[in-house]
């Protein structure tokens, strides 16, 4: 289930010895042949570089402050559920779902917020919501078939409990500039099609490395590379990847190991981590969990120095799986292919050379 903070930087207050740093000017009546007034901020804005932490600390000051009046859960998924103002939780049963849905409205009006914009896969979920509480596209009624929404930049189908990509082709200028532009325009943090855009990446990095400016035409080499790459760009939508880690009807996970994978090559480096778990009946079920890839710098490295890399995103992958999730990992794991890797590993630290 998801739901939306409503104007959460307008409900924290910015301390009276700090307003005079959200000063401004403004012309009355939209005036400017009038003296400009000098205002100052009262509350938080949207754009200033402190206000998400800031407005973060207030929702968890909430949670400190009314922890005794609300279940644990509750006041975990404060802590824990929310990026900013996006709430995204997952329960296994629909009737503590209900609950909890409750609960966290009344706690998070406890500090001056609300929660609003409900949306969920259950139906039941949904319907304990007031009607103006919920997502637009199930304010009113109940579809036949649940919307898709967005969530946190990733499109996610509700009714079949997918994440997806929407593709809007547009035309863009053969520059550095326009093809930038199309690229950024593919975000999804879990980087499940990072193995599709890096193609791209590499184009604009040759790009920089000719030298060419931001609205310097490319040559027809390029031009051909990308009209390559993005005619494939629309058969990104038929792309589904399940949101849960583990399937409806699989039984209670007696064995749960996360696999991390490292590669790289002249091009790039990266890692991919995936989940492994068995069931009571010895059933075998493995899901994708999130992926990093990056380029190879512009300064030229050496293949082992790339292949040592790998291995390092591979651990801060696994670093963050471990925080963010509450999942109990009995064994992670960590593969690689390369002989260098492995040696070094083994290697003690003092008879280390520069690569």
């Amino acid at each position: 289930m998801m739901a939306d903070i409503e104007g959460m930087l307008h409900q924290v207050r910015v301390s009276p010895k700090d307003c005079d740093a959200l000063r401004f000017l403004w012309w009355p009546e939209n005036d400017l042949n009038k003296d400009p007034e000098d205002y100052q901020m009262l509350v938080h804005l949207f754009g200033a570089t402190s206000s998400p932490s800031c407005a973060n600390f207030g929702l968890r000051q909430t949670a400190d402050d009314n922890q005794e009046m609300f279940s644990l859960e509750a006041v975990r998924t404060l802590r824990r559920n929310f990026y900013v103002d996006d709430c995204l939780k997952s329960i296994k049963d629909e009737t503590k779902a209900i609950s909890l849905v409750s609960e966290l409205r009344a706690l998070l009006s406890k500090g001056g917020f609300r929660l609003t914009k409900w949306i969920s896969n259950s139906r039941k979920v949904i319907e304990s919501v007031p009607s103006s509480e919920r997502a637009v596209a199930v304010k009113d009624h109940l579809l036949d078939q649940l919307p898709c929404e967005r969530a946190l930049g990733t499109r996610w189908d509700v009714e079949m409990d997918t994440f997806g990509f929407k593709i809007s082709l547009k035309d863009k200028p053969f520059t550095r500039r326009g093809i930038l532009s199309v690229v950024s325009s593919i975000y999804e943090s879990l980087g499940l099609v990072a193995p599709y855009i890096l193609p791209a990446k590499r184009l604009l990095q040759n790009l920089c490395r000719k030298g060419l400016g931001w609205d310097d035409m490319v040559s027809n080499e390029d031009i051909t590379t990308w009209h390559s790459w993005f005619g494939d760009l629309p058969k990104l939508e038929s792309l589904k990847v399940y949101r849960c880690f583990k399937p409806p009807d699989f039984g209670d996970a007696t064995t749960c190991q996360i696999h991390h994978f490292a590669d790289a090559n002249q091009i790039g480096y990266g890692a991919v981590s995936y989940l492994r778990i068995i069931d009571a009946r010895c059933l075998i079920h493995c899901s994708f969990i999130m992926r990093k890839s990056r380029l190879s710098p512009l300064k030229l490295l050496t293949i082992p120095r790339l292949e040592l890399s790998a291995p390092v995103v591979a651990t801060r992958l696994g670093k963050i799986i471990r925080t963010e999730t509450d999942m109990q990992v009995d064994q992670p794991l960590f593969w690689t292919d390369s002989t260098c890797v492995l040696r070094y590993l083994r290697t003690r630290a003092s008879s280390f050379t520069p690569l």
